[in-house]
């Protein structure tokens, strides 16, 4: 009795050893604790009374900074990525050379098109009672392919090819990444140079949209490396029949150059004036201003539109137009002068050529003394056109032409002219025009653009422009909204 009393008062409770201790004092007095699942950290309780049985032998401590050391050797982790630096998109390696090629694409915003397979909500799905065929039919606003012709009697022998159903109604209204995705699927499919077996791109956001979303509508693609050019000739390329079936499918402008030096520096750029510089064709508000023939300005509109088409030569055609002008005051190019409507982005294009250092010529296959006094009011630098003979007598036209008529050989002339006067390479001129009678010019340029023109001037052109400001023929040179926005400020 006397040894129990002697005892600690402590020896016969129980108590929570080392062990039993965590960092939690919840976890200790908690009612149910999980079986076999170890404490991944002690408290610094346990960890001093561990150590008070234990001796520690004394050793230098030394701090790691990140660099390995025999004490500190580096700790290698599998992770199953790998990392490398490639250049696919810099310059070659040297004595090596690759041909890059540079897309870009606009998104065609201001003409929609229709889908094949839905009617239009623009129109009624029945049409009228009492309405004739031929007025129905051109009353449609459906592709022409769904139905050529109203007569069974000039329905073709074979159905025409359907168009193919437009993607960006599924895919967003914009340059998308399934369109993107389905370019470069498509520039996959030609073959390679010899060697080469990888297609790698980059690409680079130059127009987003006002919307909220701010979605991308001019997009520029940089293919490396481009097709074999012994199976493709990049002029082939960009009338390749895939190309255009893609155009169509997305309802974008694709415009294919070399991603070289003189893509990206012009110096000289050349315009056409009628339809290119001004909306109008300048002969045919002549012919608008002359009343007796009352069908005068309908005849010659007949013959510029047949013209520009390519179905009419243009010096004989512009002679036989002249003529039909004969007879009218001399000052009516003066009166004609606030008549004129330039095109959109046509100033703040020529702002930002001039801040550039390029040079600007309008050559035009209409009279000079309007494509002198515009050239002179938007500042560009030459101006080339027809004389008109006007009786001295009288003061009126005489529908007769002084010297050679600015027609397409006369045009690729004098941009050939201009440029060795100017020092400038080829290479780095651009011709802009809309007719037939400017295939020549835009022939002999380094970059011929179609600026929303005939379809045979759209097929043979290096470049397609179908949008309502001229200012994107900037973005062919590389230069995205923001830095264009500071050129034309």
């Amino acid at each position: 009795m006397s040894a129990e009393a002697g005892a600690s008062p402590r020896a016969g409770r129980p108590s929570m050893t080392a062990s039993m201790r965590s960092s939690s004092f919840l976890r200790e007095h908690q009612q149910y604790r999980p079986p076999h699942k170890p404490e991944n950290h002690y408290g610094i309780d346990t960890v001093v009374e561990d150590l008070q049985a234990t001796s520690v032998s004394p050793r230098e401590i030394t701090h790691f900074k990140g660099i390995p050391s025999p004490e500190n050797p580096p700790k290698i982790v599998e992770s199953g990525l790998s990392h490398e630096l490639s250049h696919p998109n810099c310059t070659s390696r040297p004595g090596a050379h690759t041909e890059r090629l540079v897309a870009t694409l606009f998104y065609k915003s201001t003409s929609p098109r229709i889908s094949n397979a839905i009617p239009s909500p623009k129109r009624s799905p029945s049409p009228q009672r009492g309405q004739s065929p031929s007025l129905r039919a051109s009353d449609s606003d459906l592709p022409p392919t769904m139905a050529p012709s109203s007569s069974l009697d000039t329905f073709p022998l074979e159905p025409p090819a359907a168009e193919p159903e437009p993607l960006d109604h599924l895919y967003g209204s914009y340059v998308s990444p399934m369109c993107i995705t389905s370019f470069l699927h498509l520039m996959s499919t030609f073959p390679l140079p010899a060697g080469v077996s990888d297609l790698t791109s980059a690409h680079r956001c130059l127009k987003l949209d006002a919307g909220p979303d701010n979605h991308p509508v001019v997009v520029e693609l940089t293919v490396s490396p481009a097709p074999s050019l012994d199976y493709l000739s990049l002029a082939d390329l960009r009338k390749h029949e895939l190309i255009y079936r893609f155009e169509r499918e997305w309802n974008v402008d694709v415009a294919l150059r070399k991603d070289d030096l003189w893509r990206r520096y012009p110096r000289l750029v050349v315009f056409d004036m009628d339809s290119t510089l001004i909306t109008q064709e300048v002969i045919d508000l002549l012919a608008a201003t002359i009343k007796d023939p009352p069908d005068l300005a309908a005849r010659v509109a007949d013959i510029t539109h047949r013209a520009m088409l390519g179905e009419l030569e243009f010096d004989s055609a512009f002679r036989e137009r002249v003529k039909l002008l004969a007879g009218l005051s001399g000052d009516i190019f003066h009166q004609l002068r606030p008549v004129l409507e330039v095109t959109n982005g046509v100033r703040p294009l020529l702002r930002a050529l001039k801040r550039l250092g390029v040079k600007t010529a309008v050559l035009s296959g209409g009279f000079l003394p309007l494509t002198s006094w515009l050239a002179g009011e938007l500042g560009i630098d030459y101006a080339y056109a027809n004389e008109v003979v006007i009786d001295e007598a009288t003061g009126k036209l005489t529908g007769e032409v002084k010297g050679r008529i600015v027609g397409k050989e006369r045009k690729r002339e004098l941009l050939m002219e201009i440029a060795q006067k100017e020092g400038i390479p080829l290479q780095q001129v651009v011709a802009v025009g809309d007719g037939a009678n400017d295939l020549l010019m835009m022939a002999a340029a380094g970059l011929g653009v179609a600026w929303n023109a005939k379809p045979r001037v759209q097929m043979e052109a290096s470049a397609r422009l179908n949008g309502d400001s001229l200012v994107d023929l900037l973005h062919l040179f590389g230069f995205s909204e923001e830095e264009i926005e500071k050129l034309t400020a």
